[in-house]
């Protein structure tokens, strides 16, 4: 079984940084894509930034400049500078998976972890 695991979120000032990270780990073959997206109450889940087996990334128009996303081997993370009140949302952890077991990839996701930036 693959669990994705995140940490880093909590509560930090407006024009604050938080560090996002999250690892994978399980009976991983090989890992894709692996990306960040948010949700806050009452809204769809949006892709915050994504980055590929290759290293590309893209980010939401709403935090480029801001945001980074970096990746090492199963962990991928979040940079979060300059953060703003509308940046508050729980932040999940996605990733494009193959196991060992199947040799099929499949999609999976965290928890989700807490960000709350006050103004």
């Amino acid at each position: 079984q693959v669990q994705l695991v995140e940490s880093g979120g909590g509560l930090v000032q407006a024009g604050g940084s938080l560090r996002l990270s999250c690892v994978a780990s399980g009976f991983i073959f090989s890992i894709n894509a692996m990306a960040w997206y948010r949700q806050t109450p009452g809204k769809q889940r949006e892709l915050v930034a994504v980055i590929r087996s290759g290293g590309s990334a893209n980010y939401a128009d709403s935090v480029k400049g801001r945001f980074t996303i970096s990746r090492e081997d199963t962990k991928v993370y979040l940079q979060m500078n300059s953060l703003k009140p509308e940046d508050t949302a729980v932040y999940y952890c996605n990733a494009e998976i193959i196991t060992r077991a199947t040799l099929v990839p499949a999609n999976y996701w965290g928890r989700g972890t807490q960000v709350t930036v006050s103004s």
